[in-house]
């Protein structure tokens, strides 16, 4: 790779965006050269950053001899499918979660990585979050001894759009695989069984869209441990993320940062700030720091910090989850397998 890493980018929603705004601004040594996307005013965000090529065909990105990684942030259904052209293409890969809807194509898509000897990454950044991050470090420095039960709470401000939620893989594949994410990497081990509950309370049309949005999940560890999470696609009070470990020697909190750190207080009692909007402020400094550690795996040649199969683990959690809300009962992750 020459010194200056040449990178092009798939896809320019949410999370393009986010990936391009840092790559061209916030991180040293990389070049974007290229980038797709199917319409033209996605493109049009990318030519304020003067980017040499915008194009609307994907074949242009894995075809270009200069461009040493990918950024893939298109649709779900798109992400295994470029993941083996890029890898097949001799590309270094960052992709978006999940890998895919479908087990076996995402077994597939691994199976060309490793054959064609790709470096993947997958995005998932609450791994890289500050907070959440210093919850990892006390427990790996013993602050909290054995661990006993982990809590995580994860409610988004606002349901999304019909229209994605049919096209999202549900819940569980959508949201709650960063949480299922977020509870291996805290565990340190796998999962064995899934219980999980879903409801539909906010929204029928979401029901009809084939979708839950609240669900509770019940995660046995292999080392006994036992995590539960909660899910609401709505909460009044904006975005809700926290984590609670508990163990023998004490228990640590991640709470909520809110959007200032003052609190006014009168005869009604104490008030404090809102929680912030949603995950693009919440997550801000995780989506510059994820894509640092791409960079510097890539030009260190070391490991990817999160890779394919830390994403194929939480893939299998979250369908066994939907079997388990379908069936009503406990669900091995050996069914899954």
């Amino acid at each position: 790779m020459s010194e200056s890493l040449k990178i092009g980018i798939i896809g320019l929603g949410r999370m393009g965006k986010i990936h391009l705004g840092n790559l061209c601004t916030k991180i040293m040594g990389v070049e974007v050269i290229a980038v797709m996307n199917p319409s033209q005013k996605g493109l049009a965000i990318a030519k304020r950053y003067n980017i040499p090529l915008t194009t609307t065909n994907v074949d242009v990105i894995f075809n270009h001899p200069n461009i040493d990684a990918v950024v893939i942030c298109s649709p779900t259904d798109t992400h295994s499918d470029y993941v083996n052209r890029a890898a097949i293409a001799g590309k270094a890969i960052f992709c978006e979660k999940p890998l895919d809807l479908s087990l076996e194509k995402a077994l597939h898509t691994l199976r060309i990585v490793k054959e064609a000897k790709a470096p993947l990454m997958m995005a998932f950044n609450q791994r890289l979050d500050p907070t959440f991050e210093e919850v990892k470090n006390k427990i790996m420095e013993g602050k909290v001894g054995q661990i006993h039960t982990i809590h995580i709470i994860s409610r988004d401000p606002t349901p999304p759009p019909i229209s994605f939620i049919k096209h999202s893989g549900g819940l569980f594949m959508d949201m709650t695989i960063h949480d299922f994410d977020m509870a291996r990497h805290l565990v340190g081990k796998e999962v064995l069984e899934v219980f999980a509950k879903g409801y539909n309370l906010l929204d029928p049309e979401i029901g009809e869209a084939g979708d839950i949005d609240t669900g509770i999940i019940l995660l046995t560890f292999e080392n006994n441990i036992t995590v539960t999470i909660e899910n609401s696609r709505k909460a009044v009070y904006g975005y809700d993320q926290r984590i609670e470990v508990f163990g023998s020697l004490g228990m640590i909190q991640a709470n909520n940062p809110l959007k200032t750190n003052t609190e006014f207080s009168d005869e009604s009692g104490t008030h404090l700030p809102r929680n912030l909007d949603f995950f693009m402020d919440r997550y801000l400094v995780s989506y510059q720091r994820e894509m640092e550690a791409f960079i510097d795996a890539l030009k260190n040649k070391t490991p990817m910090p999160i890779t394919g199969e830390d994403a194929l683990h939480a893939m299998k959690v979250a369908i066994a989850a939907n079997i388990s809300v379908r069936e009503n009962r406990p669900v091995k992750i050996s069914e899954v397998e």
